[in-house]
């Protein structure tokens, strides 16, 4: 066999034998499949039962020369009951411990996640702190201050806690320093309410999911639960409170909240929990909220 020079692809057929030596890429995605199909002790034919990709296809990409489609391999992943991003992943294969790991916290309740979190890094806390996280009308501020009076906690708006350090209302925040102003402020205020608050409930504004740096220190320092509502409730709740901006002369208004919600749900999805308030009274919302952070343990650390 012709011995491949160190500068030619990885991926290139050998014209005179015919071997395929595999992109390191795609080895290692065929490996992640194949060893977390090994862990649930499912055979490719099953997970192609479940995927409903060919086994032949599977065996390709398990052999790391199948150049599977992002939607089939979504669809293998989902059929693996993991995150397709732990398929993909670059960089070298977890050790046996590691994975043993991933697969015990994937598993774990949200105290045990907590305590395992809390063990590995010291600095992790996030004691009895909840954030409430979601767009304009999901009833942050109203289930806030409920939650906060039912459970004897301090309730803390976010936009208040940044007029209260800037001294001026937010509106005149973002004229005067743009969004770039107002963002850092918003982490400043996150911070101050964490270093001075055990036990809070504190309603974000829908926007810190989109500054990366605040949104990870606040899944950190609180634990988080995504209050979420139809567009159509969003916009309806907002209107109500007698903000008419929505709609004001912006008849695409409807389907740029919509498009909001779709490029924002995977980072709302990152909370610990959710509550789904659309067509629900705020009594029943109340309960809801409440039965998540009884059940999840958020006011037990």
């Amino acid at each position: 066999m012709r011995i491949k020079a160190p500068s030619e692809d990885p991926a290139r057929r050998h014209e005179d034998t015919g071997d395929w030596t595999p992109p390191t890429f795609l080895f290692g995605v065929g490996a992640r499949v194949r060893d977390e199909r090994a862990r649930k002790s499912m055979s490719r034919k099953e997970l192609s039962e479940a995927s409903g990709v060919s086994q032949r296809h599977l065996a390709q990409l398990e052999a790391g020369v199948g150049n599977i489609s992002i939607a089939l391999l979504k669809r293998v992943a989902d059929a693996l009951s993991v995150p397709i991003d732990d398929l993909v992943r670059w960089g070298a294969l977890r050790s046996a411990d590691e994975e043993a790991f991933v697969a015990l916290f994937r598993e774990a309740s949200p105290a045990r996640r907590r305590r395992a979190l809390e063990a590995l890094d010291p600095t992790y806390a996030r004691a009895r702190r909840i954030a409430l996280i979601g767009l304009r009308g999901a009833g942050k501020s109203t289930l806030g201050r409920l939650c906060a009076g039912a459970l004897g906690a301090p309730f803390v708006e976010l936009n208040a806690e940044i007029a209260a350090t800037s001294g001026m209302p937010v509106g005149e925040v973002m004229a005067l320093y743009g969004q770039e102003g107002y963002r850092r402020l918003e982490r400043q205020a996150v911070e101050h309410v964490a270093a001075t608050h055990d036990s809070v409930i504190l309603a974000v504004a829908g926007g810190v999911v989109s500054e990366p740096d605040t949104f990870t220190y606040l899944l950190r320092r609180f634990h988080t639960i995504w209050l979420k509502a139809k567009p159509e409730e969003h916009m309806a709740r907002v209107r109500n409170q007698g903000d008419t901006r929505p709609m004001a002369g912006n008849p695409a208004a409807m389907d740029e909240l919509k498009a909001i919600l779709v490029s924002r749900e995977a980072l709302y999805a990152r909370s610990e929990a959710q509550v789904d308030t659309s067509g629900r009274e705020v009594d029943e919302s109340l309960a809801d909220v409440l039965r998540t952070i009884e059940e999840a343990g958020f006011m037990k650390g």
